[in-house]
């Protein structure tokens, strides 16, 4: 084919897929199974595109899983998942093990599956998937602990699980040392994360430091500081997928210049690597091999939904005063996306034995229980009484630095329950060296005064010197959690 016949025919795909987030969103359909469904449409038993390379799908599977956890860390919000941590690690590690051990019997005695495929089978469906959860669970108004379990568990358990399934797949039946595995993967983790955490922070100090000639360098930079982690770290043989996300969460959360822009800019990539990541596996499916596995994928993600994901979130989160209620959702939270199908491309290029029934399995487990959990999460929340619609929302800052006049300009709009809304400028006292110069408000700007009253929906223009620039964000932010007593409150816009 020509290469403006790939064009027309690529972004035509691109478009359909995106007028079909809309129509996913509004009939409540989980957006990832319109693209797998595209992938099977255009596919062999569709258009009739054939796509069998295992080898290429895995490698661009794992480079749109950077993409994704990258815009996941970049969008998390520090703050709010700060205290769910240590439970998340905990599920990530403890809650991983104890589903692949639950999955691995019932494939071995249910389905009759030798125990390396087994394993296999348990290994591949035990992480969360970012892209499920980040989309899903965004738009529902949890506590903030609960959404930050969710999320961290969902960009930290990738990075043990594919060491566990590269393990799988290059060693023979017996070939495999427990004690050399656990090794492996604490090295592993321990080197990500530190690799992460390095270039996160230096990334940051030098970004802060250099006024770049254009905005649209500043996402290009974070995104690739980010994606480089991963380079980095796997050729120290370390976790990629560790070090990625711990480097953009990092990045996310520091105060850069122009960061909604480069946050819009990551969810741009993440939209655009998911569209072609579920596509590219509708693709690779095999449409006739689908319906002989129906019933072992159901048997399998009923173990999994019903018992392995139930008992691993027990497990992990013993002793972390976690309530009944919320444990039962985060077990029927555990969403399932386009990450177990990636993985099931590994033991694919390996050539193990069953590979091909394992991907088949793999998806339609995906397809199935992702039609069911998407869509009734909302009301499984509301039935567990987990919801917290008065969550207040962050105040959105961006920041252009200003060199020359060593000052930098911040860029504010103020969400509708924020309660910077009522507040006169001169009471939101803001350091002397920073100032309001401008409101635009209804489309119209203005330059306000200080007995001027601050609405929902302005976005403001602040002028601070570069001393002060952290204060004045630090004083906004606390205002708009807290009112203008908000010291009083002991809040300071940490």
């Amino acid at each position: 084919m020509r290469l403006d016949v790939w064009l027309l025919s690529g972004s035509a795909l691109v478009i359909a897929a995106i007028a079909a987030v809309r129509l996913s969103l509004r009939i409540g359909l989980p957006s990832l199974l319109v693209y797998l469904g595209l992938g099977l449409l255009i596919g062999e038993s569709g258009l009739g595109i054939r796509f069998d390379n295992a080898e290429l799908a895995q490698t661009l599977g794992l480079a749109a899983l950077v993409v994704i956890l990258t815009e996941g860390g970049l969008t998390t919000n520090w703050r709010l998942v700060r205290s769910g941590v240590p439970a998340a690690i905990s599920l990530s590690t403890i809650g991983v093990a104890v589903s692949i051990v639950v999955v691995a019997l019932a494939a071995h005695w249910l389905l009759d599956a030798d125990w390396r495929l087994a394993f296999l089978v348990g290994a591949v469906l035990a992480p969360t998937d970012a892209a499920a959860v980040f989309s899903v669970l965004r738009r529902l108004p949890l506590p903030p602990r609960l959404t930050g379990v969710l999320e961290a568990e969902s960009g930290y358990n990738d990075a043990p699980v594919v060491i566990v399934v590269v393990a799988l797949s290059t060693h023979p039946d017996g070939g495999l040392n427990p004690w050399m595995l656990l090794g492996t993967i604490v090295y592993e983790l321990a080197a990500g994360a530190a690799v992460g955490l390095i270039i996160g922070p230096l990334g940051a100090y030098a970004l802060r430091r250099v006024a770049l000639p254009a905005s649209g360098l500043y996402p290009i930079a974070v995104l690739s500081l980010a994606i480089g982690s991963y380079g980095l770290a796997t050729l120290l043989h370390a976790s990629g997928f560790l070090a990625t996300y711990l480097c953009a969460l990092v990045l996310g959360n520091a105060r850069l210049p122009h960061r909604p822009a480069t946050r819009g800019f990551a969810e741009g990539l993440a939209w655009l690597a998911q569209i072609g990541l579920f596509v590219m596996l509708g693709l690779l499916a095999s449409p006739p091999r689908l319906p002989a596995e129906v019933l072992p994928a159901l048997v399998a993600g009923f173990v999994l939904v019903l018992v392995a994901r139930p008992l691993s979130v027990v497990v992990s989160t013993l002793g972390f005063g976690i309530p009944w209620r919320e444990r039962a959702f985060l077990s029927w939270a555990g969403l399932r996306g386009a990450v177990p199908i990636v993985f099931a491309t590994i033991p694919m290029t390996q050539d193990v034995p069953g590979a091909d029934r394992l991907f088949a399995l793999v998806f339609v487990i995906v397809v199935v229980f992702t039609l069911i959990g998407g869509p009734t999460l909302p009301m499984f929340a509301r039935i567990c009484g987990v919801t917290a619609p008065g969550e207040a929302r962050e105040i959105d800052v961006e920041a252009a630095p200003l060199e020359e006049l060593h000052a930098d300009m911040l860029d504010v709009r103020i969400p509708a329950e924020s309660r910077l809304n009522g507040v006169e400028i001169f009471e939101l006292r803001l350091p002397a060296e920073a100032l309001i110069t401008l409101i635009v408000r209804d489309g119209r700007s203005f330059v306000p005064g200080p007995r001027t009253v601050l609405r929902a929906g302005d976005e403001l223009l602040v002028v601070a010197a570069a001393g002060t620039r952290d204060a004045t964000e630090r004083r906004l932010r606390a205002v708009s959690r807290r009112g203008k007593l908000a010291g009083w409150y002991g809040e300071h816009g940490d």
